[in-house]
């Protein structure tokens, strides 16, 4: 499914089964050692995928050790994004020379628990997701919100190493595949100029939301 959102230059790979544990490098195994089994297989499996998607880039098999704040610690010269959930794990990964950076994330394609919406979303998005409904009552949006702040987030941290509240994007979702991300602090810079926003795309299916965010070297 990632497929369809990714630009030339971007490699994917996503699995619903999980990789086996000696998948891992000896140093991903004891990063996660005192983890709970299923942890160990989302680990286990992410890397498997960003690995395989390393080879159709003809980039050479490497640990990918958990960095700051929970991000992956890319080899030099790539950009990638990982993510999991429930039946799913994924991972895309590029070089730095084609793509500035990436995100993605994976939800069940079901509504948000209660009281989450109050936490993640502005209110000028709750009104956006009125209207979104009242257009197509087949797609949570409430999910695909928190989807789309997640890849935000994924996106903005390579390029700035700070964190990124939800408070702090505001998403405007489309219902052709699209959605626009405006950054209510300063944007980071990129090819020397900064920029106040993100633009990412959207799918549905297999009972799964996946949002996306490339952002390629022009």
């Amino acid at each position: 499914m990632i497929e369809k959102l990714m630009p030339a230059g971007v490699a994917s790979r996503e699995m619903f089964t999980n990789a086996d544990e000696s998948t891992m490098f000896p140093e991903e195994a004891e990063h996660v050692r005192k983890a709970v089994e299923k942890r160990k297989l989302e680990y286990a499996t992410v890397r498997y995928c960003a690995r395989q998607a390393f080879a159709e880039l003809g980039i050479e098999p490497v640990a990918l050790l958990t960095g700051e704040r929970g991000a992956p610690q890319w080899p030099s010269g790539v950009v990638g994004s990982m993510t999991h959930c429930a039946g799913y794990r994924a991972a895309i990964v590029a070089r730095s020379r084609d793509i500035h950076t990436l995100g993605i994330d994976a939800e069940p394609h079901a509504p948000l628990p209660e009281g989450v919406l109050g936490v993640i979303s502005r209110d000028e998005e709750k009104g956006r997701l009125a209207e979104l409904t009242a257009a197509d009552s087949t797609v949570h949006w409430d999910r695909m919100l928190f989807c789309a702040k997640e890849t935000v987030y994924k996106a903005w941290f390579p390029l700035t190493r700070k964190w990124l509240g939800f408070e702090e994007a505001s998403i405007t979702l489309a219902t052709d595949g699209t959605f626009e991300a405006k950054l209510i602090v300063p944007g980071p810079v990129i090819a020397g100029e900064q920029v106040d926003g993100f633009s990412g795309k959207w799918i549905v299916g297999d009972g799964l939301v996946i949002t996306a965010i490339a952002i390629p070297v022009v």
